[in-house]
């Protein structure tokens, strides 16, 4: 059987790990995070501890991407971790609820900015999307190369074009804007409650550095580059979405960001009349590089369950001239078309699919502390800064936004949740004929 290639460097997956984050939702966050925190300084604070949150998760999931440098990133780590049902679980999970939900809601938002610089296609935007989905299902079929030149090439224009806005931003704005237009956070609970639901969005923007680890198995040098580009994405991105915070206020009251629905067309088009165009088209190419980077990383953990024999065996194969994992894509790319389809809008899509992507993550990330005791003599090139300091904090800030999300949003939570049980029995039943097959 054909072997995953092994070709992405250090810059490469670097860049699938900021492209990862780097998507729609510092573009579509900061107005709701702006109407539970109207005060400059939370706001800022905000999405600083969110910052520190990724950190703490790109150092805890660099020690177990040093251990378990194969394909299949968190997949890998729950199953050495708690065996082979909770690795099972989440391949599930990523496949019915997280990636391919976040591959619709992706290409709902990639059709409807494009539709605001081309208005012909208001209309179409459920087409739109799924001719967008066809799209990077192509090319991540082609070649894992291909598949790391488009994460480059969109990741960088999008980069390209934020930096730009926060030049914009922080040389033409006004800094009175952010320290005199600031409003006060009226709330009878004080600010736990607010300030948990703006974290709510702040996570759901720096989500996907981990992206990184899904491709170890064909990463070059993978023991080193896994955690390398990991901390660097961390970083980068904690960085850029601080200093385009401090762009939209200064081009922007913060009253004014929390009534926004495009807050950075807005705010450039204080500055630039032809604003809104321009920004519109960056959101475009960002969502798009975005769900690109998606369809190259999951369909991994789908490939890696299926060479482990708890998933369909079709999913094993890769593709002889292309050496992609061709059925792992296809079906992923299939499902995110029904829940496009299914579920429709942006925000529904996106609910789904935060709850049990955060239960999944701070199971990983205590993975790093079993590891510590049930297997010290495993080889770590790399070891987690401030252990345990950094992964308790990971892991009780994933508990603390589950369970947030589930009292605040119970429907789509217990929809996601149920969806993932199902596959206990769906589990049981490819145990058994493993079994069947093997007497």
């Amino acid at each position: 059987m054909a072997k995953l290639r092994k070709e992405l460097t250090l810059y490469g997956l670097t860049m699938v790990a900021i492209g990862s984050c780097v998507g729609s939702g510092i573009f579509l966050t900061p107005s709701q995070i702006a109407a539970h925190l109207p005060s400059p300084g939370l706001i800022l604070l905000v999405w600083a501890v969110g910052g520190v949150i990724a950190l703490a998760g790109a150092l805890t999931f660099a020690e177990l991407g040093s251990m378990y440098p194969q394909a299949g990133g968190v997949y890998a780590y729950l199953k050495e971790g708690y065996g082979e049902l909770f690795g099972f679980l989440y391949g599930w999970a990523y496949l019915l609820v997280i990636t391919s939900g976040a591959n619709a809601a992706l290409t709902i938002a990639f059709a409807t900015y494009l539709a605001f610089v081309f208005p012909v296609l208001q209309g179409s935007i459920t087409v739109v999307a799924i001719l967008a989905l066809v799209l990077v299902t192509i090319v991540n079929i082609l070649r894992v190369k291909a598949a790391e030149m488009f994460a480059n090439v969109f990741t960088g224009l999008k980069l390209l074009g934020i930096a730009g806005l926060i030049v914009i931003g922080l040389l033409w704005g006004d800094v009175n804007t952010m320290l005199h237009q600031a409003g006060e956070v009226v709330t009878e609970g004080g600010l736990l409650v607010p300030f948990g639901l703006a974290l709510i969005g702040v996570l759901w923007s720096y989500g996907g550095w981990q992206h990184a680890s899904f491709v170890a198995g064909e990463t070059i040098d993978a023991h080193r580059t896994v955690p390398r580009a990991m901390i660097i994405g961390a970083f980068v991105v904690g960085a850029v979405y601080l200093l385009i915070n401090l762009a939209y206020m200064f081009l922007l009251p913060v009253s004014e960001i929390a009534e926004s629905t495009s807050v950075a067309a807005d705010a450039i088009q204080t500055i630039l009349p032809f604003g809104g165009t321009v920004i519109a088209i960056l959101i475009a190419i960002s969502v798009l590089g975005t769900a690109g980077i998606y369809t190259l990383s999951a369909p991994r953990i789908y490939h890696a369950m299926a060479e482990d024999g708890i998933f369909f065996k079709k999913l094993a194969e890769v593709h002889p001239k292309y050496r992609t994992p061709v059925n792992a894509i296809l079906i992923q790319s299939a499902w995110a078309i029904a829940l496009l389809i299914f579920w429709g809008t942006f925000e529904d899509v996106i609910t789904y699919v935060v709850f049990m992507d955060w239960i999944f993550f701070g199971l990983a990330g205590a993975c790093v502390i079993l590891f510590r005791f049930t297997r010290p003599d495993v080889e770590r090139p790399y070891s987690t800064f401030g252990y345990p300091i950094t992964p308790l904090i990971f892991v009780g800030t994933s508990a603390a936004f589950a369970v947030n999300t589930l009292i605040e949003r119970p429907l789509h939570a217990w929809v996601g949740l149920i969806f993932t049980l199902v596959g206990v029995g769906v589990f049981l039943l490819f145990k058994k004929k493993r079994m069947m097959d093997a007497a």
